[in-house]
């Protein structure tokens, strides 16, 4: 063999002394350049990777546009042109749930403007109601009777809801407490358009804003046996847990409760956090569709893994349309809500990716696993179905997880 003339190019593999035959060890595997003898070479060595996958990656998302394709042809014995299915899936998850922490953003709860109030306490009963104030309406009512009737059994109803929510979720809580203000104004306006002189409108109203009410004893998110929570002296027990793990329950629930309260006034934290978790349990339900695959498709004899391509191939296209749809809200954030017909076009492209993306992955299933369509009709219902109650419930557990330990 001639000996090359570039000093960075060994005539023999300096990993296992094999001649060398080309840019590769035919024997390991290993460059045949050195980067050790040229910074040029130093430099392609630390972003090899990166250029090797950006060589590949566009190949790989035009092909995976096209419902199944991808998939048939890496099953196929194509592997070299594309992109793994497992290092395609992290990337792209990867990188759509870090523009999601930017581009998703929880808006603070609207508080209400306090209702004003006369000096002895009692509402004003000269004002108008706002629609959206809550409250009962007493207009269709003709006696002062009905209307005293009527503004008690509300009260009764909407204090009992009140005391039913836990006193942490105030942004809960409030809703009911408006409307609890508002049916006494209301009340007071009616009685004194029936009967200017009614002794009921001497008589302060029995709900102040800004003073507790009866179902307001403590702060405790949760109760047990009929008082607050507390993770020593009135903890939660599970009889057949062993000590350790009950007193790790209590320890969760206490930290739950100190967390959700955070939610009305640090939403983006909270969001963060459930966004940083989903990749996680994606890497768990990738790998349960595909056994879901394996069981609906077991006819085919196809082994587990090729399922597992099926799966990664898909969460990954699904994860790039929830990266598409991230984008275009950013974009859309750009343009002020008053110009409507300007956030136009990218709402509408925002809809239209949303009910391409179940579309896909039908027609994806049906090109792979080539049977008749209303077969994969019905196995896509059945497998479907499933799938989101799973995802359902990965959510809930994700939300309750996020709460106990953000």
């Amino acid at each position: 063999m001639t000996p090359t003339a570039d000093p960075a190019h060994a005539s023999a593999c300096d990993n296992c002394h094999t001649v060398l035959q080309g840019g590769f060890c035919h024997q390991c595997g290993q460059n045949a350049h050195n980067p050790l003898r040229s910074f040029g070479h130093a430099v392609e060595e630390v972003f090899e990777s990166f250029w090797h996958l950006d060589g590949r990656i566009f190949r790989t998302l035009r092909t995976l546009m096209s419902p199944g394709r991808l998939a048939n042809a890496y099953l196929a014995g194509h592997r070299a042109p594309y992109v793994a299915p497992l290092r395609l899936f992290v990337i792209i998850s990867v990188l759509t749930f870090f523009v999601a922490k930017f581009t998703v953003h929880l808006g603070e709860l609207p508080t209400p403007p306090p209702v004003p109030a006369k000096a002895d306490g009692t509402a004003q009963t000269n004002l108008v109601a706002e629609p959206n104030d809550g409250g009962v309406d007493f207009r269709p009512l003709t006696t002062v009777d009905d209307v005293i009737r009527l503004r008690d059994k509300t009260l009764a109803d909407l204090l009992s809801a009140h005391a039913s929510v836990p006193g942490a979720l105030g942004f809960v809580r409030a809703p009911i407490e408006r409307n609890i203000y508002a049916t006494q104004r209301r009340a007071r306006e009616r009685i004194a358009e029936l009967q200017p002189g009614h002794p009921a409108l001497a008589q302060p109203d029995r709900y102040i804003e800004g003073q507790p009410l009866p179902s307001e004893v403590d702060g405790s998110l949760f109760s047990h046996k009929g008082k607050p929570f507390h993770p020593t002296d009135n903890p939660v027990r599970i009889g057949w847990w062993p000590d350790f793990a009950n007193r790790w329950l209590n320890k969760k629930i206490a930290r739950a409760e100190k967390n959700i309260p955070r939610l009305q006034s640090d939403g983006e934290h909270f969001k963060n956090v459930l966004i940083g978790s989903i990749p996680s349990a994606l890497f768990v339900l990738v790998p349960v569709f595909a056994l879901l695959l394996k069981i609906f498709y077991v006819e085919t004899r196809r082994v587990y893994l090729e399922h597992l391509v099926v799966a990664l191939y898909s969460h990954a296209y699904l994860c790039l349309c929830v990266l598409v749809i991230c984008i275009l809200s950013a974009l859309n954030a750009l343009i002020p809500e008053t110009q409507s017909l300007a956030r136009l076009p990218m709402t509408l492209m925002q809809m239209l990716i949303c009910a391409w993306m179940p579309v896909y992955l039908f027609w994806m299933q049906q090109r792979v696993y080539r049977q008749l369509w209303i077969i994969t009709l019905v196995k896509y219902t059945l497998l479907g179905t499933l799938y989101f109650m799973m995802l359902v419930s990965a959510i809930v557990f994700l939300v309750f997880s996020t709460f106990m330990n953000a």
